[in-house]
């Protein structure tokens, strides 16, 4: 599937967690401390994902346009 970067913005937070989850590919993934970030490729942008493993939960998410993908 292929989506926009606007249009990834433009859904709620649980449908942005279902395509993240279901259709990105993770690039890659650090643990800090309770922390664990996990960075997927979707599309044509990046989404990491902030998971408190202490508390069983997403703490965040960010959301990055690959900008470099363009350029000449």
């Amino acid at each position: 599937m292929t989506i926009s970067y606007y249009d990834f913005k433009n859904l709620s937070d649980q449908a942005q967690c279902d395509i993240v989850m279901n259709q990105g590919h993770l690039m890659n993934e650090t643990v800090v401390k309770e922390l664990k970030y996990l960075l997927y490729e979707v599309s044509l942008f990046s989404v990491e994902i902030i998971y408190n493993t202490k508390n069983d939960r997403i703490a965040g998410m960010n959301i990055y346009q690959n900008k470099a993908v363009y350029s000449n």
